[in-house]
């Protein structure tokens, strides 16, 4: 096998420096930006999932890993695999996937690369669940770890760092493994921690690959409009008649709500399985259907959101063009937005709120830490146009939590804007 293996040197070389933001990163700002899944489709997928062999384990995390209170711990969920690893006497080495915000099983079955890769480079694989999400809830139980502000306060970047940290160094030390190397991966939040990770702990890893990381959409780093120009661009390059026909439908939709009865025939019209309060939640259900395709925008079939095509994109706007001659805008839109939401065909009607991933941590995250200005540019966006009000945002957050965002915050912790 030694003579087969790529040279680990190759890929620390490739991942200890270069970090990719590119098209798919995730929705990260709160309201006027792709909200977290809806009801998706069926479950059953008429695609074969891979096969990946892994052993699930705990380990007992500190609640709070930088006070020494007396506080109680809580088991995280982690998932490893030494199938393919070599052990220490060959210096195997780890590749760790940094959790998302969400069930752990859900990011392992759809990372295949790291699993890939592991037999060529001897490597044992582990996949930490991030606290709060999944399995990994503290306090006994997701309803009392999501209770209020004061048990939701130990959700932060920062704690699950260490607790990768943590769980590292125990590792390490249970496989006899203290000089083997550490590589971190991560997808969009995850890769955000990887990043940021490699950075806090230079000492626990000696390399991440980020993919997908929007660790620059804070504080103004970018332009605000940069994710939605980026998603709309991915629907203009397939058709820009499709792209305007999802410019031209936010107004029908605003001017249809506002006539008698005006939510019923939107409720009818999308298929919705309650009648629509606000145009609003319709708004919020179309943007996140397009905002995660253009995430998921595969060249083959995949299952990692819901079931879809290769190229759904292209599908999506080949329904929307190709609707027969006298459909109106709204008709083409909610054949569009079934390649997304119901590909098999086996919904009978939508859910406007559910959370099938339990990704609900994420808007605690929004309204504390991870504060990403978003905007939509009337010009260039094929999205309502909408700019970025910190103020709403800050009043939305305290609505919903009683808490404050603190937007400088994730720049000042991670780096950013070089302060002067």
């Amino acid at each position: 096998m030694g003579g087969h293996r790529l040279n680990l040197s190759t890929l620390v070389f490739s991942v200890a420096v270069i970090i990719v933001v590119s098209h798919s990163a995730q929705s990260l700002a709160l309201k006027h930006s792709p909200r977290f899944l809806r009801k998706l489709a069926a479950t059953g997928t008429p695609f074969a999932p891979p096969q990946f062999h892994y052993e699930t384990r705990y380990f007992q995390q500190r609640l709070d890993h930088f006070s020494f209170s007396d506080l109680p711990t809580f088991p995280q969920r982690y998932l490893i695999s030494t199938e393919h690893w070599v052990g220490p006497q060959r210096l195997g080495p780890i590749f760790f996937y940094c959790g998302n915000e969400g069930d752990i099983e859900w990011f392992a079955q759809n990372t295949g690369f790291v699993w890939e890769i592991a037999p060529r480079f001897g490597a044992m694989v582990v996949f930490p669940e991030h606290r709060y999400y999944g399995e990994s809830t503290p306090f006994g139980s997701a309803k009392e770890a999501y209770k209020d502000a004061t048990t939701l306060s130990y959700l932060t970047a920062e704690q699950a760092l260490a607790d990768f940290s943590v769980l590292i160094t125990d590792l390490k030390q249970n496989f006899s493994a203290k000089d083997c190397p550490v590589v971190l991966f991560g997808g969009s939040y995850g890769g955000m921690l990887a990043a940021w990770m490699r950075l806090k702990y230079p000492h626990i890893a000696v390399g991440a690959l980020a993919s997908s990381a929007p660790i620059l959409q804070f504080e103004d780093i970018v332009p605000p409009e940069t994710f939605y120009n980026i998603v709309s661009n991915s629907f203009k390059r397939e058709s820009f008649t499709c792209f305007n026909y999802i410019k031209q439908s936010w107004n029908e939709i605003t001017s249809t709500g506002q006539t008698y009865n005006g939510l019923e025939r939107l409720t009818k019209t999308f298929n919705l399985c309650q009648k629509l309060k606000s145009t609003g939640d319709l708004y919020d259900w179309l943007d996140s259907a397009y905002s995660y395709l253009a995430m998921v925008n595969y060249p083959y079939p995949s299952d990692f959101l819901t079931i879809l095509p290769g190229h759904p994109i292209k599908e999506v706007c080949k329904r929307i063009d190709g609707a027969p001659a006298g459909t109106n805008i709204l008709e083409r839109i909610y054949e569009g937005v079934n390649v997304y939401y119901n590909y098999t065909g086996k919904e009978k009607c939508f859910e406007l709120d559910d959370d099938p991933h339990g990704m609900n941590g994420w808007d605690w995250q929004a309204c504390t830490e991870m504060v990403m200005p978003m905007s939509s540019n009337q010009d260039s966006s094929m999205f309502p146009p909408y700019e970025y009000n910190y103020t709403f945002v800050k009043e939305e957050c305290w609505n919903d939590y009683g808490v404050k965002p603190r937007p400088k915050w994730i720049t000042t912790e991670f780096g950013g804007h070089v302060r002067k």
